[in-house]
């Protein structure tokens, strides 16, 4: 599918801050990657026999919860959260983690090698990563930040046992009507690829306001699903068109909006936010780019969309639109 054109798949990096001024002698910085054209390498050939990286996962937990969390769903070849069945569509198995990893690494390379953008100093005390995934954000942040006691919160427990001591990793529910910790408590908290994870975008930013301590402040990352061409050549009808515009009415149908990127803003600005700084890069599917750091960057995307694209497609496709299995697996060979 990576031969048809050369599109790019646009991420948007949202700051905001609550209660507080932003130090105007320490702005938050960006990455030299921007939303311009990138420039094509007339001499790249495309080549499709690259193949993600293998990684492994080990989780262990102490709650009364502990057999209803590890009860996984397992369908069309894949396996799925089993605590709050249902209620998200990405599988949790190795292959799906392995894109989350390649995922992380798009970012940082995004972000000039930064976990973050936000200002919070040197000297956090209180972090909260939500919807962390494999946990790879917390246990960077925790190894970087001694200082900061971390939480990472999910849905699925595919994080690691053994992990700074500064670090811990629970099951919970973002979506949530409280999420169960002190008020005020948080200097700091991320999130990032939370598409199609929330129902009521309104009500989770107040949760991560009034979690948030006066002046905190609150990072999220979200991609579009809807791959786009500088040059045109994604066109209507194509398959990347239908691919994105698929997703977009099994989101809706879903109950799940996969339109986060471009709403982030607004509904922070909404809740009352301070200082809310938007960014939005791209990122070429392919190393197509003649400029090094995009070619990097594209190179890594092709990995990630050829880890990922089956565990974003199949229980969107197959549980909300009735997409018979043989015809998916055929359209992505």
């Amino acid at each position: 599918m990576y031969d048809t054109a050369t599109p790019t798949y646009n991420s948007t990096a949202i700051l905001a801050e609550h209660d507080a001024e932003l130090p105007q002698d320490n702005p938050p910085t960006t990455a030299s990657v921007s939303a311009h054209d990138i420039p094509i390498d007339e001499e790249y050939e495309l080549d499709d026999s690259d193949s993600a990286v293998d990684a492994g996962s080990a989780f262990s937990d102490t709650t009364s919860l502990y057999s209803d969390i590890m009860k996984f769903r397992f369908e069309n070849g894949r396996r799925y959260h089993g605590y709050k069945d249902g209620e998200y569509w990405g599988p949790n198995d190795e292959k799906q983690n392995n894109q989350l990893d390649l995922a992380h690494n798009l970012y940082l390379l995004t972000l000039g090698g930064k976990l973050f953008l936000a200002p919070i100093g040197g000297n956090p005390q209180s972090v909260l990563d939500v919807g962390t995934g494999t946990g790879i954000w917390a246990m960077d942040f925790a190894d970087q930040y001694p200082s900061a006691q971390v939480i990472g919160f999910d849905l699925s427990p595919t994080q690691p046992s053994w992990v700074a001591p500064n670090l811990r990793f629970e099951i919970n529910d973002a979506c949530e009507a409280d999420w169960g910790y002190k008020k005020n408590s948080f200097d700091f908290i991320h999130a990032r690829a939370m598409y199609g994870s929330v129902a009521d975008w309104p009500a989770f930013y107040q949760q991560v306001l009034a979690h948030l301590t006066p002046g905190g402040w609150y990072q999220q990352i979200e991609m579009s699903v809807v791959p786009t061409s500088d040059d045109g050549s994604v066109t209507e009808g194509s398959i990347f068109d239908q691919w994105g515009k698929v997703s977009l009415e099994a989101g809706d149908k879903f109950g799940k909006d996969l339109r986060i990127h471009k709403q982030i803003k607004d509904y922070l600005e909404n809740a009352k936010f301070e200082d809310v700084v938007e960014h939005v890069y791209k990122w070429p599917i392919g190393p197509w780019s003649k400029d090094p750091h995009m070619k990097e960057v594209g190179l890594w995307n092709q990995l990630h969309w050829q880890e990922g694209i089956e565990g974003w497609s199949l229980a969107l496709l197959t549980r909300v639109l009735g997409v018979r299995l043989p015809y998916i697996r055929v359209s992505y060979a």
